[in-house]
């Protein structure tokens, strides 16, 4: 068959919207929650038109996941309505055993200028980045997995681990630094956290190759890894350990290094984050409390570890408790905001959907989700771009809902054609 030789790449955008820095990339994405989508959504709220293969019938798991969003008797998933906006739904069944779906992923792949993939086990569906090189030159392929792939280096075994955001965030030294020294136990950080910065590396990856494919018309092959994307982000931690023999440990809320820097209980029950780094801020933030600089030296008793565990250290963090204890989170936000000291209290959705300066922002922003056919509200575009902003183009789109037009308009199938592959297991 082999059609895929003969049809000619269509420039992008030919579906969505014209804006944004990266107007003109045209990303295939074979990607289920949470990583691989997150980039291939980065890259589309600036302007990339964003094209995801889901399996028929099934999609991606991420449009069931609790909690959902009803609408008659239609639901989606809160984190889909967020997060697969600005995309196309294309059902195809990637197993190039069948060779209709072959014909079909290799025409995506000629018109495609970027590849992300999280399924980790692509040489069984018949699929190697030497094949896909060899259609499209100028193709940047993403592999995004737990462990990284065994080309880049590392024990195949190890390589061929399964892997979801918590075991990511323990297998990377992520998860043994947050939580409180023991016997408390180590915390599992919120939000599949690392699974969102495992997806911020592989948009900084794509947009980089990108770039380079586009001076030198070679494409190349990114390996991102949730256990190396959770290690880059740990500070100094393999620093100190490889250079120094310190072995960092849990702290807790309280920054063991320099103080006032801890979070604490307010009066009205709020918990008010306090921080003054640097010998200006130092000096600010003792003044906000009336503490007198001259009984708390900077160098004495907040500068350094060793200040901040001495007697006098740990008389200054009594007397920061006692007074943040001892007044209500409005009256500490305004008072150490008058002296410049950086305070916050630990704040909620709710709280924060409600403060005019987020807003302000234009942070949350309305579009039509698909799926439930109605418009909804949802966090907005980061970062912010003066002169090629983000924008929405349209919300997250029902499954399968574009496989007829791209097929059509994008790849030249004819409604014959595209009516033979129904009932195949192919795209539906």
């Amino acid at each position: 068959m082999e059609r895929w030789k003969k049809i000619e790449k269509v420039p992008a955008p030919a579906f969505t919207s014209v804006f944004g820095p990266l107007t003109g990339m045209r990303v295939l994405c074979n990607g289920t929650i949470n990583a691989a989508p997150f980039a291939a959504t980065m890259l589309s709220d600036f302007g990339a038109e964003v094209i995801q293969i889901e399996r028929p019938n099934i999609g991606d798991p991420g449009r069931f996941q609790a909690p959902k969003i009803v609408h008659g008797d239609k639901a989606i998933s809160a984190v889909f309505l967020q997060n697969g906006r600005n995309r196309l739904s294309l059902t195809l069944n990637t197993n190039l055993k069948y060779p209709e779906s072959k014909e079909i992923f290799l025409s995506l792949i000629k018109n495609a200028d970027v590849w992300i993939e999280n399924m980790v086990w692509i040489e069984k569906m018949g699929i190697t980045d030497e094949m896909l090189l060899e259609v499209n030159h100028k193709l940047i392929i993403c592999h995004v997995s737990g462990f990284g792939r065994p080309q880049f280096g590392g024990d195949p075994e190890i390589c061929d681990k399964p892997s979801y955001d918590p075991i990511g965030q323990a297998e990377s030294g992520f998860m043994f630094l947050n939580g409180f020294a023991e016997p408390q136990p180590v915390l599992q950080t919120a939000g599949f956290i690392n699974d969102y910065i495992t997806a911020m590396f592989a948009a900084f990856g794509i947009v980089s190759a990108y770039v380079n494919a586009q001076n030198t018309g070679k494409g190349q092959v990114i390996d991102v890894t949730q256990i190396e994307a959770g290690a880059r982000i740990l500070d100094d931690n393999f620093a100190a350990w490889i250079n120094a023999g310190w072995l960092k440990k849990r702290y807790g809320n309280k920054v063991p290094v320099f103080q006032p820097a801890n979070t604490y209980k307010t009066k009205d029950g709020k918990y008010g984050l306090v921080g003054a780094y640097g010998r200006d801020v130092y000096e600010r933030c003792l003044k906000s409390m009336n503490i007198d600089i001259e009984e708390f030296p900077y160098l004495e008793a907040g500068a350094s570890a060793d200040a901040v565990n001495s007697p006098l250290g740990q008389e200054l963090e009594r007397r920061v408790e006692a007074f943040v204890t001892s007044h209500d989170s409005q009256f500490l936000y305004e008072n150490f905001n008058k002296y410049k000291v950086p305070f916050a209290t630990a704040r909620n959705a709710q709280e924060i959907y409600k403060d005019p300066h987020w807003h302000g922002r234009n942070n949350f922003i309305k579009y039509v989700d698909q799926t439930l056919g109605k418009e909804i509200e949802a966090f907005g575009i980061a970062p912010k771009m003066s002169d090629t902003p983000g924008q929405v183009w349209r919300g997250a789109p029902a499954l399968g809902q574009d496989t007829e037009t791209i097929l059509s308009r994008l790849l030249g199938y004819s409604d014959k054609e595209i009516a033979a592959f129904k009932g195949k297991g192919i795209i539906d």
